[in-house]
């Protein structure tokens, strides 16, 4: 799948894309969402769900060219080494 197919999905199948070809690579809360990260055949996705009802709000598509900073600033090196 690429990037572009993803971007003309429905908001269901999107969902189904993610948790059934997706890989959890990190999370983020915040008091009003929790937000996942997800690897999902040579692109990001967030996920960001609404953290009292749990509902999808919003999904995100990134190229691995530009995965968010936020993101970058988050990894560890040390992590990855050992």
């Amino acid at each position: 799948m690429k990037l572009s197919d993803f971007i003309l999905f429905t908001e269901k199948e999107k969902r189904r894309a993610v948790l059934t070809e997706g890989v959890l690579i990190a999370k983020r809360k915040t008091k009003s969402t929790v937000t996942f990260l997800f690897d999902v055949e040579g692109f990001y996705v967030e996920a960001c769900f609404n953290a009292e009802n749990k509902d999808i709000e919003e999904f995100r598509m990134f190229d691995h060219a530009r995965l968010p900073k936020l993101y970058l600033d988050s990894i560890r090196l040390d992590d990855l080494l050992n």
